[in-house]
């Protein structure tokens, strides 16, 4: 099965496709509800910005939208 939430895909489209992304975003500390650039920042650019494995960001946004 594919994974739903891919790293390009948008902090916000991810927010607003998936309600309880929120909980995995605060979990890895990203603050992306108050970020102006939730907008338009693909998960793989803010994970690379903050210093944080987007694959493992990705594992648990999937495992918590599964």
């Amino acid at each position: 099965m594919a994974d739903k939430i891919t790293k390009d895909m948008t902090f916000f489209a991810v927010m607003q496709a998936y309600p309880q992304s929120l909980d995995v975003l605060r979990k890895h500390r990203l603050g992306c509800v108050g970020c102006m650039g939730a907008q338009n920042e693909s998960l793989e650019q803010g994970a690379n910005a903050h210093g944080i494995d987007v694959n493992a960001l990705l594992k648990d946004l999937n495992d918590a939208v599964a």
